[in-house]
């Protein structure tokens, strides 16, 4: 769907501090990001610009990109996951949301 209405401009990672931190203002507890791998940068300049807890939402699409690719034998899943994980981590994020979260407690990748 159309969502110019709702999200921000991708090009311009000052709005979206600038927008988070006025959310801080009015109270927020969590500061979410989302999607979460092409806006580490945003989750970096968020964790130096508040005190506030940084969740990131690894979403559906993510997922499936790295289900399919695994399926077809062209990336490892689990280092994959993993890196990604830490990724977030690394960016700033207290809060990691994903749906691999099976496969890394079933599995005991970490």
């Amino acid at each position: 769907g159309d969502r110019k209405a709702y999200q921000m401009d991708f090009r311009n990672p000052d709005e979206a501090v600038r927008e988070a931190l006025l959310d801080e203002a009015e109270g927020a507890d969590v500061l979410m990001v989302k999607p979460g791998l092409a806006y580490l940068d945003v989750i970096a300049r968020l964790k130096q610009n508040t005190k506030l807890p940084i969740a990131v939402y690894n979403v559906s699409g993510e997922y499936s990109m790295v289900k399919a690719a695994a399926e077809k034998g062209w990336i490892d899943e689990q280092k994959v996951v993993m890196e990604t994980m830490y990724a977030f981590a690394r960016a700033g994020a207290s809060i990691i949301t994903t749906y691999h979260i099976r496969d890394i407690v079933e599995n005991k990748w970490i």
